[in-house]
């Protein structure tokens, strides 16, 4: 397996572990590899929860500019869902996983 397999199926796992779902590995994978190298760089590859300004970055460059989604109060609330739901106590925040949730959230697969 590749670095980048290895890493999608780190991904999955955190699916399966913090969201209880079976994830689905095609649109995993498409976001992944959207992330391109971002997903090898230890600061790039995680979201940090904490901080609001990384969660407006989450939002614009995202939700906004890459799904195509238009500026609301729902885009924030959605951000904070993902990030509580993925359990403030853990530091790793992947941002393939997050990205994953929120492109599932909005049913935004179809961008990739």
């Amino acid at each position: 397996m590749s670095k980048r397999d290895d890493l999608i199926a780190k991904y999955a796992e955190d699916i399966k572990d913090k969201f209880g779902e079976t994830p689905d590995m095609d649109l995993l994978t498409k976001v992944a590899i959207g992330l391109g190298p971002a997903i090898y760089n230890l600061d790039a590859s995680k979201v940090s929860g904490a901080d609001d300004k990384e969660l407006e970055t989450v939002k614009n460059n995202y939700l906004i500019k890459k799904l195509g989604l238009k500026d609301s109060p729902e885009l924030m609330e959605a951000i904070k869902g993902v990030v509580a739901k993925y359990g403030s106590a853990n530091k790793n925040k992947h941002r393939a996983v997050v990205y994953y949730m929120l492109c599932r959230h909005f049913k935004k697969a179809s961008v990739y």
